[in-house]
């Protein structure tokens, strides 16, 4: 059988990774001189109060090397195959973390997957890639499916302000916007596996009208488009909107997700992000 590994950097709710069973890899939250596990030792909710009465911003590093020890040596005592499945190395050391884990099984069938995306769409990946798993998929497929989504997917996004991008260094090409912050909104994007400007608006109204449009003219319809709205404190605004883009793309459910600590960190309270995938 072949499984799948994944990290907290997919934004899957605790009781849906219960119930697929998938070992979820904790990604490292720094408070000063505190380090707290995500997801284990220090919960969305705790990370946000901390977050906001904190002197300083939190930093967020890869997986422990050891964190992926512990469940390749679990996962291959039967011989199984995995397939991890992880954020894009442009923005995270997941990956490497993982090949270095890797090196301590020399015998094994390990697969590790740079998605070159986030949030989501990395979300989406996990849950599809897990499902095609347990229908019995070899790891060969379960690895060609996952690499056929990756060029597919999609994310936009709009943040308050570029502050925590800028100090956080995963700015990308988006650092040209930061004298400016003050005059425009601009709609961000994940592209090439970093975060980059797509446009500009003058308003924050503009701005998420724009991303709509962005949406309905990229994404597949029905359940392909597998669309997902991820929010940093702000639900009541997400909802709405995962409401609004479901029935424009014929989807009756749109998970609505927190976006995690290792992306609030970057992104800052009261962002908006859409994740989907195209048709081809």
């Amino acid at each position: 059988m072949t499984r799948i590994v994944a990290d907290t950097t997919c934004g899957l709710a605790p009781e849906t990774i219960r119930q697929l069973g998938i070992p979820m890899i904790p990604q490292i939250i720094n408070f000063g001189e505190e380090s707290f596990r995500e997801g284990v030792d220090m919960d969305h909710a705790a990370f946000m109060a901390r977050l906001r009465t904190g002197k300083e911003l939190p930093k967020t590093a890869a997986p422990y090397p050891g964190d992926f020890i512990a469940a390749f040596a679990e996962l291959t005592k039967g011989g199984e195959s995995i397939v991890c499945i992880h954020p894009s190395t442009d923005v995270s050391g997941t990956v490497r973390s993982a090949e270095i884990a890797r090196e301590s099984f020399p015998g094994a069938d390990i697969r590790i997957i740079d998605t070159r995306t986030v949030a989501g769409p990395l979300a989406t990946m996990v849950v599809e890639a897990d499902r095609l798993a347990k229908a019995g998929a070899s790891a060969d497929e379960v690895e060609a499916f996952v690499n056929g989504l990756i060029p597919r997917a999609r994310i936009y996004f709009l943040v308050d302000t570029l502050e925590y991008l800028r100090r956080g260094g995963r700015i990308g090409g988006a650092s040209a916007l930061v004298g400016s912050i003050l005059q425009i909104k601009p709609i961000l994007t994940f592209t090439g596996g970093r975060v980059e400007p797509f446009e500009k608006e003058r308003t924050k109204k503009r701005a998420l009208a724009r991303v709509k449009e962005i949406i309905l003219a990229e994404a597949a319809r029905g359940t392909a488009a597998h669309l997902t709205v991820m929010h940093s404190a702000v639900p009541d605004a997400a909802a709405a909107l995962a409401a609004e883009l479901g029935v424009a793309l014929g989807v009756t459910d749109v998970p609505v997700m927190n976006l995690v600590p290792a992306v609030v960190t970057h992104a800052g309270p009261g962002a908006l992000a859409f994740g989907f995938f195209t048709p081809t």
